[in-house]
């Protein structure tokens, strides 16, 4: 179904189906609190695993703070999924760790094919990668032949080789912006809300939609957030550009989580209220020690909001999962040579037009 608003072109694929995500939510177990010493054994035996297997770990700003911490103290990189996936190819080492969810260690993958690429669970997923089914999104951009394909980092590897472009939201405006200006129509995906505020920075009449969302992105709300700076009038309101409109038009700055750690660190507010996944704030803090840092509210607390500011995917990535993965190999990420190589063009053009500028 197509709707069109003063121009704006948004068009359900009718991917981001609330019951696919739940059923994948209802997968995800519950958070237990840690056995300390439990905790202490595994990173002494994370520590030595990694030195046997030649291995580095690299963890996303939203997993747990212990795993960054591990991770910089075993030399290995605490980043955006893009960094992640570069950093494999400027190591020495032969195995890559990656503590995220699944797209993140595919597109690891892709990146260093020669690579073994090992993950705590490969069940730690995302909604906006399930939200967007291979066979659907080829149907849904068969409708718009002359259409550019453009899509999110967060997508199957399988997707990926569907598009023209791979993007982080760090260079989503810019280069969006680079193809409107040769004249080009733009099939956007899959976070929609991403997508909006494309189409409200650029220009939407040529940019398509699909209908897809970050489950912790969209708890965040306007109303409570237009309470909370109430609260703290001489805060700045740092937003992930995942997050719905009406709460990006009342932020400070939006932008990818590598933009907020910095706006963090350059900005004179010594507040700041961050809408996005709550594992940023290990980074936050670390890079501004000096300042205060409240989460944007959600939806609901506890039972009643799915995320509550925390992917519950990323939280899968524990301590313990992590040794496992070391001791018996498991856990890799494949990827098919004929697939991997598809999906490293749209990834290459990125990295190509992300060095020109």
């Amino acid at each position: 179904m197509a709707e069109s608003n003063n121009n704006v072109a948004n068009v359900s694929g009718n991917a981001a189906d609330r019951a696919v995500v739940k059923a994948w939510l209802d997968r995800v177990p519950s958070r237990v609190r840690p056995d300390e010493t439990a905790e202490k054994q595994d990173v002494a035996r994370i520590k030595q695993l990694l030195k046997l297997r030649n291995a580095v770990l690299v963890a996303h700003y939203y997993t747990d703070a212990k795993l960054q911490v591990l991770a910089e103290e075993t030399g290995g990189l605490v980043a955006d999924s893009l960094e992640m996936a570069r950093f494999g190819t400027t190591t020495t080492a032969t195995t890559l760790v990656v503590a995220g969810v699944r797209f993140m260690g595919e597109t690891a993958k892709i990146l260093n094919p020669e690579k073994t690429v090992l993950m705590p669970t490969l069940e730690a997923t995302c909604s906006l990668d399930i939200g967007c089914p291979a066979e659907e999104f080829s149907r849904f951009c068969a409708k718009f032949p002359d259409h550019e394909v453009v899509v999110y980092a967060n997508t199957s590897v399988a997707v990926k080789a569907l598009a023209d472009w791979v993007v982080t939201s760090a260079i989503a405006v810019p280069l969006v912006e680079h193809l409107l200006a040769q004249g080009k129509q733009v099939i956007w995906a899959p976070d929609k809300h991403l997508g909006r505020y494309l189409q409200r920075q650029l220009g939407a009449e040529r940019i398509v939609l699909w209908d897809g969302a970050c489950i912790v992105h969209e708890e965040f709300k306007a109303r409570a957030l237009l309470d909370m700076k109430h609260l703290h009038p001489d805060a700045a309101v740092l937003a992930h550009p995942e997050s719905p409109l009406s709460v990006l038009e009342l932020a400070d700055v939006v932008g990818s989580t590598s933009q907020i750690i910095r706006a963090a660190q350059q900005r004179h507010e010594q507040k700041f209220i961050v809408a996005t996944d709550h594992g940023i704030f290990y980074k936050l803090q670390q890079q501004a020690p000096n300042k205060e840092f409240f989460m944007a509210p959600t939806s609901g607390e506890g039972a009643t909001c799915r995320s509550c500011a925390q992917c519950p995917w990323m939280g899968m990535n524990t301590l313990s999962r992590l040794r496992l993965t070391l001791e018996h190999g498991d856990n890799e990420i494949e990827v098919s040579p004929a697939l991997g190589a598809r999906a490293l063009i749209p990834l290459q053009r990125m990295l190509d037009f992300r060095s020109q500028r």
